[in-house]
């Protein structure tokens, strides 16, 4: 994979660095975060690593310029040194696709990032997605809703190809945790942050809900006829 590393603590960026290299991965380093999103905007990569605290432009704001002002859709992997669920959803809601608290593993983060890469990757010749007036290409990755475009994170695209593949039926919080994270899902947390952010793309908008939660269970993706069944 081709990695690129938005960190300005010096000596973290070099142990990633270093490990990521040994590991036979080709990596670059910006230190602050005007410099990281020119690279990230101007050079392709795998997956990119994102601070939170820059100095600067601070990673949220980077990620949210990248997403929605340069329409790049890289995975972006947020690091920060704290660990509440209001932090999660202000690094999701910018466009963040995963979430790692220091200190970490290395081999934890490297985990995270080949799964964040094949993720990015995609899936190609397939089918227009429709449920109701929600549309979804996967191979163009357009999201739109009434006719109108949609901006969808990577991971909650990979969601929401999920929920609409299944749709009308319940997609259970397993089901989706092993899509997105293999054997290594993060904290119950981060699933609830996703659903969040998307929801908030592809609902919220409208005024009219497709999403449901069914508790204790999972999801489903259903018509407004179809969802006065959820419990």
């Amino acid at each position: 994979m081709r990695i690129l590393i938005i960190e300005d603590d010096s000596d973290l960026a070099a142990n990633i660095y270093d490990y990521l290299e040994a590991k036979g991965h080709s990596a670059d380093a910006a230190g602050d975060g005007v410099t990281g999103l020119h690279l990230a905007i101007t050079q392709d990569y795998d997956v990119i690593i994102m601070d939170i605290n820059m100095p600067g432009m601070d990673g949220l704001t980077a990620c949210r310029k990248l997403r929605q002002e340069a329409g790049k859709q890289t995975p972006v992997l947020m690091l920060t040194a704290k660990d509440t669920l209001d932090d999660k959803l202000a690094g999701f809601d910018s466009g963040a696709d995963d979430y790692l608290v220091k200190p970490f593993a290395l081999q934890e983060l490297l985990a995270r990032l080949t799964a964040l890469g094949k993720r990015g990757k995609g899936e190609s010749d397939q089918q227009l997605l429709q449920v109701a007036d929600l549309c979804f290409n996967p191979n163009t990755l357009e999201v739109k809703r009434a006719g109108q475009p949609v901006t969808v994170t990577p991971t909650g695209l990979k969601i929401l190809q999920l929920l609409m593949r299944n749709s009308p039926n319940v997609v259970t919080r397993r089901q989706i945790e092993e899509a997105l994270w293999r054997d290594s899902p993060p904290d119950s947390d981060s699933l609830r942050a996703h659903m969040h952010t998307l929801r908030g793309a592809v609902d919220r908008p409208f005024g009219t809900a497709l999403i449901h939660t069914i508790h204790g269970i999972g999801f489903k993706l259903t018509p407004p006829a179809e969802a006065d069944d959820a419990i």
